[in-house]
């Protein structure tokens, strides 16, 4: 991306197979960048990129138009790469939506966002195992997914998750998920970031997700879970509208369900 006029405008575009890019128009920000697998999910053999710079001085969003689906993969791992860098005294709210594992799916994703000086950022990410309503509790998917937050090369946080048919054929235990069925991460970082977590705390208590919030030093880390998605993306969004002080995605449709 470029900065014309303090507005978003591509610099550089490559597209190919399922992965796409767009600027939505008419939307709530003419910042948002929109990425698209038009395959529909991942499967064996599948490798999807994304990556994206946001230039110096400039606040952008970037989300995905849907879930990410990953399926079946009997022949190996499917992987997703993204890599995002923002420039110096700009910003990026990372908000793609859910990932949804299903039966026997095997996913490597890897995730790195590179601030330069001054920078700031709000990351999110959530995972769902099997569909609910469907009656989908998945026994045999694995995911390995590690997502990386560096500050002018240094990192500044880091998050790795690791699981297969062990770990899914124990997390009914309080140590592990308990009735949890999705779960999810929010993380800010930002000078003063910390300062967030008043404003945070009292919608902490939403029914039926259960919420945690930490903050230190320029970061503030939330975490979710629930056991159906529809509760704990609803929980999301009053956290990520509250975190962005603007309305979310159009794509994410829920801004007029999080009361």
């Amino acid at each position: 991306m470029r900065n014309r006029s303090g507005k978003a405008a591509i610099a550089e575009l490559h597209q190919s197979g399922a992965a796409k890019a767009f600027l939505p128009r008419g939307g709530v920000a003419a910042e948002d960048v929109v990425f698209l697998n038009t395959s529909g999910g991942l499967t064996s053999g599948d490798h999807l990129h994304f990556d994206l710079t946001v230039p110096a001085g400039l606040r952008m969003t970037a989300t995905t138009q849907t879930a990410e689906r990953a399926y079946a993969a009997p022949g190996g791992s499917a992987r997703m790469q993204v890599d995002l860098r923002v420039g110096a005294e700009a910003r990026l709210d990372w908000l793609p939506q859910e990932t949804i594992l299903f039966e026997s799916a095997h996913l490597h994703r890897q995730t790195c966002l590179q601030l330069e000086a001054g920078a700031s950022c709000l990351f999110a990410e959530t995972i769902i195992l099997g569909r609910l309503a469907r009656g989908e509790a998945p026994q045999q998917a694995r995911l390995t997914d590690r997502r990386m937050i560096l500050r002018q090369g240094r990192p500044v946080w880091a998050d790795a998750l690791q699981f297969g048919a062990d770990a899914l054929a124990i997390r009914d235990q309080p140590a592990s998920l308990g009735m949890a069925r999705c779960f999810a991460v929010i993380v800010l970082i930002a000078q003063g970031a910390e300062d967030a977590a008043s404003a945070l705390r009292p919608l902490l208590g939403a029914a039926a997700c259960e919420t945690a919030l930490s903050a230190w030093n320029g970061r503030l880390v939330v975490r979710l879970k629930a056991r159906d998605s529809w509760p704990l993306k609803c929980q999301m969004a009053r956290c990520l509208t509250q975190l962005r002080g603007t309305p979310l995605p159009r794509v994410w449709q829920m801004n007029g369900d999080i009361a």
